[in-house]
C-alpha cells in the first residue's frame, strides 16, 4: 500500500540542491521543519549548502544519512535520470515538482517505482505536507493548519485557494499531496484511497480534480470497491471549459462525454462523494462537518 506519511525524523534529500530553486525551496521546507539531512548534485564543486551536505549521488547521500525521501528540483529532460538515481538508492518517497516531464520518461519512471516499492508523487506537482510538521516540495503555510482533512489535488493553484479559505474557516488538514495534472504520473487519486481509508488522522477527504482523462471516474470506483466509510467531498474545476481543448493541465482535454465534468459528478455522487462546482460551496460545506464534528 502507497503511504507518504511522513513526520520530523523523516531524512529527506534535496536532488539539485545548488540551483537557484533547489537552494530557496531547500530553505524553506528546513524552515517549515523538514528533515532535510543531504544535497545531491551530479556536476557541483561544493561541499555544502547551507551546512547541508552535498553529494554526487543518491546512493552516497543514503549511505552517510539514512534518507528515505527526496524532493526533486531538476530538469524536465533530467528527471527520469534523477528518478532512477533516487530508487537504486533505495528512497522510498520521491517527490517531483518539475513541469514539463516528457511522456516516455513518465511511463518508464512509474514502472520503475512500482517495481521497487516506491511511492512517486508528480510531475508537475507542488508536493506534499503534512500540517504543522513537514512539507516536501512549496505548499504555502498560509494555507497549512493541522487538522483532520486529507486532501489530494491535480491543480496547485486551485488548492492553495481551497486550503487558505477553509484555514480562514478553522479547517486543517492532516495530510496534502499534490497528485499533479499529467496524464502519466506516479500517484493517481484512486491508488492512494487505501491510504486515506487506514490513515486515523483523516477523518474526511477532499479531492481538487478538473475535466479530462477518467482520474476521478476511476477514484470513485476505487471508493466502492475499498468500502471507503468517511465524508469525501469533491471539487472539479472546467465545468464549463470546451471540448477538445486542453485547460492548463496536459491530462485536461474533453473527448465528447468522456472527461467531461457531468460524467465525473455522476460517477463520483455513486460512490457516495459531495460534489461541487464553486469554491464557495465546497467550503461552506466543509466548513459545516467541521463544526458538527466538533459538537460530537
Amino acid at each position: 500500500m502507497i503511504n507518504p506519511r511522513i513526520d520530523r525524523t523523516t531524512g529527506v534529500i534535496v536532488q539539485g540542491i545548488t540551483g537557484r530553486a533547489g537552494r530557496m525551496h531547500t530553505r524553506l521546507m528546513r524552515e517549515y521543519g523538514t528533515h532535510i539531512v543531504a544535497g545531491v548534485s551530479p556536476k557541483a564543486e561544493v561541499a555544502d549548502v547551507e551546512g547541508i551536505p552535498v553529494f554526487a549521488n543518491c546512493r552516497d547521500a543514503v549511505q552517510a544519512t539514512g534518507a528515505t525521501a527526496s524532493v526533486l528540483l531538476v530538469g524536465a529532460e533530467q528527471l527520469l535520470g534523477a528518478i532512477e538515481d533516487a530508487v537504486n538508492a533505495g528512497i522510498k518517497l520521491i517527490v517531483t515538482p518539475t513541469e514539463g516531464m516528457p511522456v516516455h520518461d513518465a511511463l518508464r519512471a512509474r514502472r520503475l517505482t512500482q517495481k521497487a516499492g516506491a511511492t512517486w508523487i508528480g510531475a508537475s506537482t507542488p508536493g506534499m505536507a503534512i500540517a504543522g510538521v513537514a512539507k516536501l516540495g512549496f505548499l504555502p503555510e498560509a494555507a497549512l493548519i493541522p487538522g483532520p482533512l486529507g486532501i489530494m489535488s491535480k491543480s496547485g493553484t486551485l488548492s492553495y485557494e481551497s486550503g487558505y479559505r477553509l484555514v480562514q474557516r478553522g479547517v486543517g488538514t492532516s495530510i496534502w499531496i499534490g497528485v499533479g495534472g499529467d496524464p502519466v504520473k506516479g500517484t493517481r487519486f484512486g491508488e492512494l484511497v487505501p491510504f486515506f481509508a487506514m490513515d486515523k488522522q483523516s477523518e474526511a477527504l477532499l479531492i481538487i480534480g478538473e475535466i479530462g482523462g477518467s482520474e476521478e471516474e476511476d477514484f470513485a470506483a476505487a471508493l466502492i470497491e475499498h468500502h471507503f466509510s468517511k465524508p469525501v467531498f469533491a471539487l472539479i474545476a472546467g465545468r464549463s471549459s470546451p471540448e477538445g481543448v486542453t485547460m492548463g493541465h496536459a491530462g485536461a482535454i474533453v473527448h465528447g462525454s468522456h472527461g467531461g465534468y457531468a460524467a465525473k459528478k455522476a460517477a463520483l455522487e455513486k460512490a457516495g462523494v459531495t460534489v461541487f462546482g464553486s469554491l464557495d460551496d465546497m467550503t461552506d460545506a466543509i466548513a459545516a462537518w467541521h463544526a458538527t464534528r466538533a459538537t460530537v
